[in-house]
């Protein structure tokens, strides 16, 4: 080509296991994780927010482990298992979702996939984590809509679930106070 012309972006050509299912996929090598994603694989439950790495919006797994997708190149995740919120429910929903639902954790839902993923990789590590140990977790996720404390409530009550035990939603709470 001559010097100054356009030239087409390189493209990348890799097989990603994304949900347990392998995927080939071609994309542009300066694409973030979010963005083959969203625009490539068409899994939009990953929400584009800050785009800076600081609101948590974007949080999948990649190899169990809570990323922001916003920071991460798609071609790094050659090899690396990734998991969306789409990969979360089988037959039915994942106890996170189900609580999430009942207690109202979810207000607008923008940035509800990034809770559940970030919850679900705590859950996995820590089984029976205490609220600060659930409130530390959580810290990089934002919300613009709650007061955090269904979000924290419903991760105790899926927890608690996933443990096999009969839990109940805790009384309503008022003002923040637990």
């Amino acid at each position: 080509m001559k010097p100054g012309s356009l030239m087409a972006p390189e493209k990348a050509h890799l097989t990603l296991d994304v949900n347990g299912e392998r995927i080939e996929v071609m994309f542009a090598r300066h694409k973030t994780l979010l963005e083959v994603l969203r625009e490539d694989l068409r899994l939009t439950g990953t929400k584009h927010g800050c785009e800076l790495g600081e609101c948590g919006t974007c949080a999948v797994l990649v190899d169990g482990q809570p990323v922001l997708s916003c920071l991460v190149l798609g071609l790094a995740c050659a090899g690396k298992s990734i998991r969306t919120v789409e990969g979360m429910a089988d037959a039915e929903l994942h106890p996170l979702q189900r609580a999430f639902a009942d207690l109202g954790a979810a207000q607008c839902g923008y940035c509800t996939p990034g809770f559940l993923l970030t919850a679900e990789a705590l859950l996995k590590q820590n089984p029976k984590p205490t609220c600060r140990e659930i409130e530390e977790a959580l810290s990089g996720n934002l919300c613009r809509c709650t007061g955090y404390l269904k979000i924290y409530e419903a991760v105790e009550l899926a927890a608690a679930w996933m443990r096999g035990e009969q839990a109940e939603p805790r009384d309503e709470v008022l003002y923040g106070r637990r």
